[in-house]
């Protein structure tokens, strides 16, 4: 069944989505999936409707000083500049009181032309009280109650914003993360049809998962939203949570919003092959299959690249799989592509730094999140073997990007030890930690570097996609063998592993010594020794990597397997994943 032909409209809730530079309604690696999501639903004239909030206040301006410290600061935008305000109004009752909801209105538009509105609902509402009328206004801000109301918005708000609007049959949901289960209350409510809990039925519940597709993207069981019983009937009020524990949606004394959407789904993915045996292996009674994720091509494809992918193979824009074919492409034109790439990065490094950069210094990238479990300072372990490395093998420089959750202290120290191990060893290797890193920032860096460094702790990694936005770019990664790495890893041809192996380490620390030697016997010496060899892992990258990892691939697969699914397949799938 193709999306033109079906009368079936996919609702797509995210609790973020990276829509374009100056809206910040995204903080990293889950909004912006989401936005090259909805790019390439419209590209590929997806019936789709997505729904996220407003997040007034956004996630945040980061400032740092010269030691490394971060303060936050409001982000200033304005609504009206970028999106059309609607005339809707709904309500949800929270704490038992009612909170009025509007909404405002954003076009993806495709390639040809096919549009994916995208609604973002607003609680900064005349009616509502002050404290409400913020519900909306912070991005993962605010305490765990905040959070609690927050999902309702989403969840109970957002079905209701889209039944407001006229969309009412053949509505199915894809909820991006567990953020906006609450919306299958709403669901569960519309099935009874005015029949109290007691009536519920295993028939209710099908009717109501057979609308309903869920992607997890957390691989640790910490990092799954949870609440307590009586913080949700705090909330929620009694009635709505007695009809989640009727649904035996809660478990443990908590309402926890994976298990919820994992109850009431028809089709359940994680986003890599790894993450789905993760995920199989910590919800045991579900089947949960996997689509591994992917990125816009034409977002994250730098102009030098995209000039030349015009050039060699025009059907790319169309069909991404056409980048297999950039393996036919002269490497002096790979390199040449590149060159104007990190032009434009050491340009803007020093712009916002006042820092210059040698352009035939090879240059490593690492930006994401400022957590532990990243290990952002893990190249720092040991700085006298990275000072010899630059000394005895060729000169290195580093540059770095990524913010620290608010409330994160030992994300912020870390960003701390950065700044410390760079001025530490700034007369061999000269490191640059560039602040406020987002949408803009994040397509110089994974196109103008050299080397992309990833290197988390195991099995913590779901997917990642910065890695895929480099392969697009040419750009080699150097990585753990986890989340997505594990399928796009081919050593020599588009990159190298930290560690060759993707299950645990006994000891942690030995990929401190991998990293090391893969940097001082191989990568380093292959850049500055034979750099036409090194270009042949750049066009391997995106031959190999760019043709795969990309949303247009990932879209379909959703398409396929969750959205239109021909004699049930999507159920025989998940069912055959589970049984090997």
């Amino acid at each position: 069944m193709s999306p033109r032909s079906t009368d079936r409209t996919i609702a797509y809730f995210s609790m973020e989505i990276c829509l374009e530079p100056a809206i910040p309604t995204y903080s990293g690696g889950l909004g912006v999936l989401a936005g090259d999501t909805l790019r390439s639903a419209a590209d590929l004239s997806v019936p789709m409707v997505a729904v996220t909030l407003l997040h007034r206040k956004g996630y945040f301006t980061q400032l740092l000083d010269e030691a490394g410290n971060q303060k936050e600061a409001p982000v200033i935008w304005s609504p009206e500049t970028h999106l059309e305000k609607l005339d809707v109004r709904v309500s949800v009752e929270v704490e038992g009181r009612e909170v009025r909801v509007g909404a405002w209105r954003y076009q993806v538009v495709g390639e040809d032309g096919h549009r994916v509105p995208v609604l973002l609902l607003d609680t900064n509402i005349p009616e509502n009280s002050e404290w409400d009328r913020a519900l909306t206004d912070y991005l993962y801000g605010g305490d765990h109650h905040y959070r609690l109301c927050q999902e309702v918005v989403l969840g109970m708000g957002g079905a209701q914003v889209l039944r407001a609007l006229g969309y009412v049959h053949g509505v199915h949901y894809h909820l991006n993360e567990g953020h906006s289960a609450f919306l299958t209350l709403t669901l569960l409510e519309a099935q009874l049809g005015g029949r109290t809990r007691w009536d519920l039925t295993e028939e209710d519940i099908d009717v109501v998962k057979e609308r309903v597709i869920f992607t997890t993207h957390t691989p640790v069981p910490a990092g799954h939203d949870r609440f307590s019983v009586e913080d949700a009937k705090r909330v929620l009020g009694a009635e709505r949570v007695a009809l989640l524990e009727a649904a035996k949606c809660c478990a443990n004394g908590e309402v926890n919003m994976t298990y919820i959407a994992l109850k009431l789904s028809r089709y359940v993915n994680g986003v890599a092959m790894r993450h789905g045996e993760v995920s199989r292996a910590m919800f045991r009674d579900y089947p949960i299959d996997a689509i591994t994720n992917g990125v816009h091509a034409l977002t994250w494809t730098c102009p030098a690249f995209r000039e030349l992918f015009d050039k060699r193979i025009p059907e790319w824009r169309q069909d991404n799989l056409y980048l297999r074919y950039a393996i036919s492409i002269p490497l002096e034109e790979i390199r040449d592509a590149h060159r104007l790439a990190k032009r434009a990065l050491l340009s803007e490094v020093k712009r916002r730094s006042g820092v210059t950069l040698d352009e035939n210094v090879m240059t490593i990238g690492f930006a994401r999140r400022a957590t532990p479990y990243k290990r952002p300072d893990l190249i720092f372990a040991e700085p006298d073997r990275l000072k010899r490395i630059a000394q005895r093998v060729g000169k290195l420089q580093i540059i770095y990007g990524g913010k620290a959750h608010p409330r994160d202290e030992p994300g912020k120290m870390l960003i701390r030890r950065i700044h410390a191990a760079a001025a530490a060893i700034e007369k061999d290797v000269q490191v640059v930690y560039l602040k406020d890193y987002d949408m803009q920032l994040g397509a110089l860096m994974t196109s103008g570097v050299d080397l992309w460094l990833n290197n988390p702790m195991r099995p913590m990694e779901a997917s990642g996609t910065s890695g895929m936005k480099a392969a697009l770019n040419g750009v080699p990664s150097l990585s753990i063998l986890d989340g997505w790495w594990i399928e796009g890893h081919v050593p020599g041809i588009t990159g190298w592993a930290i560690s060759d192996d993707r299950e645990l380490p006994v000891d942690p620390s030995d990929d401190i010594d991998d990293l090391y030697s893969k940097l001082e016997r191989l990568i380093v010496p292959l850049f500055y020794g034979l750099p036409y060899a090194y270009a042949e892992v750049m066009r391997g990258s995106i031959a190999l990597n760019g043709s795969f990892f990309n949303t247009q691939r990932m879209v379909m697969q959703y398409m396929k397997n969750a959205y239109f699914p021909k004699n049930g397949l999507s159920e025989s799938r998940a069912a055959g994943v589970t049984s090997t």
